[in-house]
């Protein structure tokens, strides 16, 4: 169990060209019914700083998709649309599979409906479609929002690679199928990082796009997710309401490997604002295949 959970951290002999992959949605499902609601034992604080992205990536990943399809017509290079194509069948999956764990949270006596709702008017009403613009205006504000999806996708990237090479989780005792379903979303964040960068900058190659891009998302994913936290401490039935969510906290879970480090997080944004930035040079596509090839629930799915 240990050296199959540990198969993310052995890459391919081979080398692979991250422009050869063929982007492809994998049907996975995962088992809840023996998942607690700390799949982190004795790390509620951690474990609700996760599962923050069960509460805003059904929806975030759906407007994804209904962005990507309105941008489809546009490209003009063959390959990009069957990368953007490949991109939004993964983010498909990745809707329907967190949207599945707020399920399994309602079981266990947490509503995650309070948050959820929220998510829901910011990806629907706010950032969705203005059917009141002019056709210039309506393709200034795809621009837009596909600078804000390219600025998240860095942080999934991040994400994706950090979890694939931490083996301190295991070592905690999380939860098998909690973990896979991260590892499992983080390889395909790795596998399509460039996607979304791609698309923006053959729309609109501007430096200046993709810094405001990132000016705005960091920001507002930090408060979002601060909010995210606050909330699922304060709902979780298994603590006292009266606990508080202190940065202090997340130092800890940090300074035990269970959480990326500040730091490190915040010099991965500065890197986005390099002029030759590339998606490419976060994560390893080979480290990717690697943990998709070892997956529990990408080979259930390929059988």
């Amino acid at each position: 169990m240990f050296r199959a959970a540990h198969a993310h951290l052995q890459r391919p002999s081979e080398p692979i060209d991250h422009h050869d992959l063929v982007l492809q949605p994998r049907d996975v499902t995962f088992d809840w019914g023996t998942t607690p609601l700390h799949w982190l034992p004795g790390e509620p604080f951690a474990t609700h700083t996760f599962d923050v992205l069960h509460l805003m990536l059904p929806e975030l990943e759906r407007w994804f998709v209904r962005t990507f399809e309105q941008a489809l017509p546009l490209i003009t290079d063959d390959r990009l649309r069957e990368d953007v194509r490949g991109f939004i069948g993964q983010e498909a999956m990745h809707a329907e599979a967190h949207q599945e764990v707020l399920e399994h949270l309602l079981t266990r006596g947490l509503d995650p409906a309070p948050y959820t709702l929220q998510s829901e008017w910011i990806f629907r009403r706010v950032l969705g479609d203005r059917p009141d613009l002019t056709p210039a205006a309506t393709h200034a504000h795809l621009l837009q929002r596909l600078a804000l999806i390219a600025a998240f996708e860095h942080f999934t990237a991040y994400m994706g690679h950090w979890i694939l090479s931490n083996g301190h989780l295991d070592r905690a005792g999380a939860d098998p199928a909690m973990l896979d379903l991260f590892r499992w979303h983080g390889a395909e964040e790795v596998e399509h990082r460039s996607v979304a960068f791609d698309l923006l900058v053959h729309l609109d190659p501007r430096y200046r796009r993709r810094v405001v891009g990132m000016l705005v998302t960091a920001p507002v994913l930090t408060r979002l997710w601060i909010r995210g936290v606050r909330f699922l401490m304060s709902a979780d039935p298994e603590l006292d309401d009266r606990v508080k969510v202190r940065f202090r906290d997340y130092l800890a879970a940090a300074r035990k490997d269970l959480l990326p480090p500040p730091g490190a997080f915040a010099r991965s944004v500065l890197r986005y604002f390099r002029p030759g930035y590339h998606p490419t040079q976060e994560g390893s596509t080979q480290q990717a295949v690697a943990y998709l090839a070892a997956s529990p629930a990408a080979r259930a799915a390929a059988r």
